[in-house]
């Protein structure tokens, strides 16, 4: 492939697993490239959830070899919004430009240089407005597979017209960290914007209690090594594997019973 970047494909979708649609992407990248190999990063992002999508693949991103990444969660497909591929760390990344891709391309590195993807000869010949991810994306990722330069999909276009979605807020005052709730995976976890390291600066170790302030709510909750180190029914906060503060409720939904939505506002602090 150009620029140094392998023949590895990595997919990213809110397609689900109960309908064809991944494997028609597949499909797709097999027929243009079958060289390609293909890694699936999750199928299961909740449908439109484009910042769940951005923190997943961001959060997969150091484990995932240099190549095309391809991340389609596109709730205004067919809309305006431009497909863009983004040059960034000897990676490419593919996707609609709804802010999707800008944290992973901001742990790569950052963008390098973007392209609005227009050129239909890497298109398939029909193209569906409700389907681009087959249709558009997937064989432009293969097409860049085979050799093709990333600057054939199209014209280039600034790096700051790129969409990005903001930051994830933290900070450290008054002797709490304050931040947001990053995101909630499948079992109702709730992955906050706070790392281990800023509860460490707060003096929190394995063992003790912090106190979760949700508004004008406190709840007191043990910081363990994992969720199975309190009864089962528990709420517990832990590091996760992405270094990040998590809680969680051993075998329940920590989401539903604190009433924590991505985006929500927390503080953390040591307990009393």
């Amino acid at each position: 492939m150009s620029r140094g970047v392998s023949s590895v494909i990595t997919l990213l979708t809110d397609y689900g697993l109960e309908d064809g649609f991944v494997a028609a992407c597949h499909g797709v990248i097999a027929g243009i490239a079958p060289q390609a190999r293909i890694i699936d990063v999750g199928h299961l992002v909740p449908a439109g959830d484009v910042r769940r999508g951005a923190a997943i693949l961001a959060q997969a991103l150091p484990y995932l070899p240099a190549g095309v990444h391809l991340a389609v969660v596109d709730p205004a497909v067919g809309g305006n919004r431009r497909p863009v591929a983004v040059e960034a760390g000897g990676r490419v990344f593919l996707g609609p430009d709804n802010g999707v891709l800008s944290w992973a391309v901001r742990a790569a590195g950052g963008a390098e240089a973007a392209y609005e993807i227009t050129n239909k000869d890497l298109f398939l010949a029909n193209v569906s407005p409700t389907f681009q991810g087959r249709d558009l994306f997937a064989p432009v990722a293969a097409h860049l597979c085979t050799g093709r330069a990333v600057a054939d999909v199209g014209p280039p276009m600034p790096v700051d017209r790129l969409v990005t979605l903001p930051a994830p807020t933290c900070r450290l005052r008054d002797g709490a960290a304050e931040g947001e709730v990053l995101s909630v995976d499948r079992h109702g976890n709730v992955q906050l914007s706070i790392t281990a390291s800023d509860l460490a600066e707060l003096g929190v170790r394995l063992g003790d209690t912090i106190a979760v302030w949700l508004g004008r709510r406190q709840v007191a909750v043990p910081f363990r090594e994992t969720f199975t180190a309190v009864p089962p029914g528990d709420l517990v906060a832990f590091a996760d594997s992405a270094g990040l503060v998590a809680m969680a409720i051993n075998a329940g939904d920590a989401a539903d019973r604190l009433g924590l939505p991505p985006g929500a506002h927390v503080r953390l602090s040591p307990g009393r």
